[in-house]
């Protein structure tokens, strides 16, 4: 599934917008869950790296599309940002927040369409590995951009993912090894974290896709600067 946010203050534009989104999905076969906010600040309160698509207009009233792109990036380095504007001068802009492109209203269905082609194409093309979990009853195949964080108790560990907690026997080291390469760091000796779900940190607190977790004194200033590099780009 692909989760795409649409930032639109024009009741007209988010329905059309809808519309076209619903179109591409029943062309093409692919699932799309849509979240749709009425101005910039509305997605920037509380935003988590969850979304792969930003639609997002420039002009709005409280917080514009650019502010809200610059303080997304803030923390969130992946998602690709199309801005959706009348005036083409602002989409060069753009590229002071990495956005990936900008689609020119009113809006045309078929150059939509190739926008969001070549975005969908983007994303397969940087598709987080996936590994193999094996449960009491079955095995489940799970991307590694779906798992929030693992937790381990005894000799168990928790996998918290986006559609809820899978259980598999293990240790933190043997599943650190597993997501080598990947962005996941330990913030104490019980947690291992993906760092694109880090929200904020506070004192000895890492929020995780809006848990709070405990950081460790030793794990802290090595975790801390994982989460700089990672959302300065350096993977």
């Amino acid at each position: 599934m692909i989760h795409i946010a649409v930032v639109e203050d024009d009741r007209n534009y988010q329905e059309q917008i809808a519309e076209y989104l619903n179109r591409y999905q029943e062309e093409f076969s692919i699932e799309i869950e849509t979240s749709v906010f009425e101005d910039g600040k509305k997605i920037v309160e509380h935003y988590r790296p969850y979304y792969d698509i930003i639609l997002m207009d420039i002009e709005m009233p409280n917080m514009d599309g650019m502010k809200a792109a610059k303080k997304i990036r803030e923390i969130d380095s992946e998602v690709m940002i199309i801005f959706i504007t009348n005036m083409a001068r602002y989409a060069i802009k753009g590229y002071e927040v990495k956005a990936l492109d900008f689609v020119l209203k009113p809006i045309n269905y078929f150059l939509f369409s190739l926008k969001m082609e070549n975005a969908i194409k983007m994303l397969k093309r940087r598709e987080a590995k996936s590994i193999l979990l094996t449960t009491e009853n079955s095995i489940k195949k799970v991307n590694t951009s779906d798992i929030y964080y693992i937790e381990v108790m005894r000799h168990d560990l928790y996998f918290h993912t986006i559609d809820g907690v899978i259980k598999q026997q293990g240790s933190l080291k043997e599943i650190e090894q597993v997501l080598a390469g990947e962005p996941f760091k330990r913030c104490n000796n019980c947690y291992l974290v993906n760092l694109r779900y880090v929200t904020g940190i506070m004192q000895n607190t890492v929020m995780v896709a809006g848990e709070p977790l405990q950081m460790s004194r030793p794990k802290k200033k090595e975790f801390m600067q994982a989460v700089a590099d990672y959302i300065g780009g350096i993977k």
